[in-house]
């Protein structure tokens, strides 16, 4: 623990000198389906079972990840095989806000009409709400054209577009059928054994696999250490036809015991998320549920939204599902690679889940571009690991941004992180770059390690001075004292399962050096 006190000092010096200079400047200044009338598309494929050369990679998955690398690798010449196991609309309760960040992501990979003609909303920023109090958060979108900002949607109707039209590709093919297993040839992966909707059993083969099967992947342990935290639950619940306090908005309730979110996901609908800490929540079937969204969560949301809020729990269609957060912990193997939330997750709170997977895939395919022939497996392998290199300091600037505001916004029995959380209230509350600085690390459109520790910090010194002005008294030093610890105690861990080299020092790794194999 010794060299969480010592860095924090370091960071926390910097976070100061930086937080009074700013003090200082400011108080100078002073709907239909997707595809017609049927929500299950039956996405015929193009290629038929394997030969073995007919196949360049094989995708495990058609979510988000999985649908968008099959478009973006179909684009490219690639001749692609996708096997999913339910080609239905989903019908989730996350998945639900794309930052901005991520849908510049979209535009690269001309991925952008998939937002469209689903009812999607635009999101311009949030609104924090604390005690009654509240603070409106906006994107910096001015630098970008006026079609950027965050976009808001049925996590169904998005994923359905782009399977659309990934399948509309000629050198494409999506199947319906489980895969059961990875094939594995002397530690080399040279293909998957599926079966069919039918219960028809199926071998398939390509020089490169992506699993892509979401969170609750049965593949993963092959191609990675997961280590699955379940930090809580979130319950789902729609409002209709009412008016967000703040339109095109994603709003966070700072509440006991954790956080509320409403959003728009379409022109009549707001999705509510509540935060359940732990791996359960109370029953819906005996009316637990309910009794708690009632008495407990109702009372601290925003008064427009409380009719609606009591009018979707006696409507009674409640959902639940785990939030669930595992850090990249890649075990390179040649013929295969990890992605989506089958490799990486994070808490969902700050909706960065689909910005990561798309930064993801905009990189693997600038990997792929020069090569053209993917059958040197070992070649290959060792030029891929740079993927889990370069990836790192995008993606564990999220994960980490993620997991540390959940704590963060989280009440505590500690009374300095009731101080911590109060301080994180007040410092985006101040304006300037006290918000644009968190909120463009939020939104994707500046993921930095670098800022993220600054900012982090510079909320614990900014209350740690609340604490010690105008007279500080040794209670309230000690109070500070804990309040540094403790944030250190949230960010560093998160940190190290990140990997501390691989996010701030990328480029001292090897891999991240590694050059195309030749063909």
């Amino acid at each position: 623990m010794a060299y969480q006190y010592v860095v924090a000092v370091i960071v926390s010096l910097l976070g100061f000198a930086f937080l009074y200079k700013r003090i200082t400047r400011s108080k100078e200044k002073a709907s239909s389906s997707v595809f017609g009338e049927e929500n299950c598309v039956e996405l015929t494929g193009n290629l038929e079972v394997d030969a073995g050369n007919t196949t360049d990679v094989i995708i495990v998955g058609a979510g988000v990840a999985g649908a968008a690398l099959a478009y973006t690798l179909g684009k490219d010449g690639r001749r692609v095989r996708v096997i999913e196991r339910d080609l239905n609309e989903p019908d989730r309760i996350v998945g639900e806000l794309l930052q901005p960040g991520g849908y510049l992501k979209l535009i690269e990979l001309g991925l952008e009409d998939c937002v469209e003609q689903i009812d999607a909303q635009r999101v311009y920023g949030y609104a924090l709400f604390k005690d009654g109090k509240n603070t409106k958060l906006s994107y910096p979108l001015e630098n970008f054209r006026s079609d950027v900002a965050g976009r808001s949607f049925h996590n169904g109707r998005f994923i359905q577009r782009m399977r659309h039209k990934a399948a509309n590709l000629p050198n494409v093919s999506l199947e319906q059928g489980s895969v059961t297993s990875l094939l594995e040839e002397k530690g080399t992966i040279k293909g998957i054994q599926y079966k069919t909707k039918g219960g028809e059993e199926f071998t398939a083969y390509a020089p490169l696999t992506i699993v892509c099967d979401g969170g609750f992947s049965n593949l993963r342990r092959v191609l990675c250490n997961p280590k699955v935290d379940v930090p809580s639950c979130f319950v789902g619940l729609i409002l209709e036809n009412c008016e967000l306090p703040h339109a095109n908005h994603g709003h966070v309730i700072l509440a006991d015991p954790s956080p509320i979110l409403f959003y728009p996901i379409s022109s009549t609908e707001v999705r509510c998320l509540v935060d359940v800490p732990g791996q359960k929540v109370p029953s819906v079937s005996n009316g637990e549920m309910a009794h708690y969204l009632k008495t407990t969560v109702a009372p601290q949301i925003p008064p427009e939204l409380y009719t609606a809020f009591i009018t979707a729990v006696n409507k009674g269609n409640i959902r639940s599902m785990t939030n669930r957060s595992m850090p990249a912990t890649p075990l390179p193997t040649p013929g295969a690679l990890l992605m989506g939330d089958a490799f990486n997750m994070r808490h969902p709170l700050t909706g960065g889940g689909m910005t990561v997977a798309l930064s993801d895939i905009v990189l693997l395919r600038d990997l792929l571009r020069p090569l053209h022939n993917l059958h040197d497996a070992s070649a290959l392998g060792r030029y891929l690991e740079s993927f889990y290199t370069l990836r790192k300091p995008v993606a564990s600037t999220i994960n980490t941004l993620a997991g540390a505001l959940y704590k963060v916004f989280s009440v505590s029995p500690d009374a300095a992180m009731e101080e911590m959380r109060e301080a994180c209230f007040d410092y985006l509350s101040l304006g300037g770059s006290f918000s644009t600085g968190p909120i463009s690390l939020l939104s994707g459109l500046n993921p930095h390690p670098i800022s993220l520790v600054i900012h982090f910090f510079s909320v614990a010194i900014y209350g740690v001075g609340r604490l010690l002005l105008p007279f500080p008294s040794p209670a309230r030093i000690w109070t500070g004292v804990r309040l540094i610890s403790g944030a250190s105690g949230i960010i560093f861990p998160i940190i190290r399962a990140e990997g501390i080299r691989q996010m701030f020092f990328p480029a001292t790794v090897p891999a991240y050096y590694r050059a195309p194999p030749v063909d």
